[in-house]
């Protein structure tokens, strides 16, 4: 498994960067098996108990938040299919 491209633009493009240096920031990435990395604000013990009762996380899963704006900067290299 390798990282094949970033889904949208880069951090340091993306306007509301949240690292002083803008190098450090959500992003997400195309693997070459087909699924996604996404790299984001470990936030599992925050959100955990607000899940839906038909959601859940496996031990070795976590929950991560990304800013909309790099959600939205992705949209467009999301395939549909």
């Amino acid at each position: 498994m390798k990282i094949q491209r970033r889904l949208g633009v880069p951090p340091q493009s993306r306007k509301s960067s949240p690292s002083m240096s803008g190098q450090s920031c959500p992003d997400i990435f195309e693997l070459s098996d087909g699924n996604f990395a996404v790299i984001g604000t470990e936030a599992t013990a925050d959100l955990e108990p607000e899940l839906p009762e038909d959601a859940s996380r496996a031990d070795y899963e976590r929950i991560v938040v990304i800013t909309r704006e790099t959600l939205i900067e992705a949209k467009k290299d999301i395939p549909d299919a």
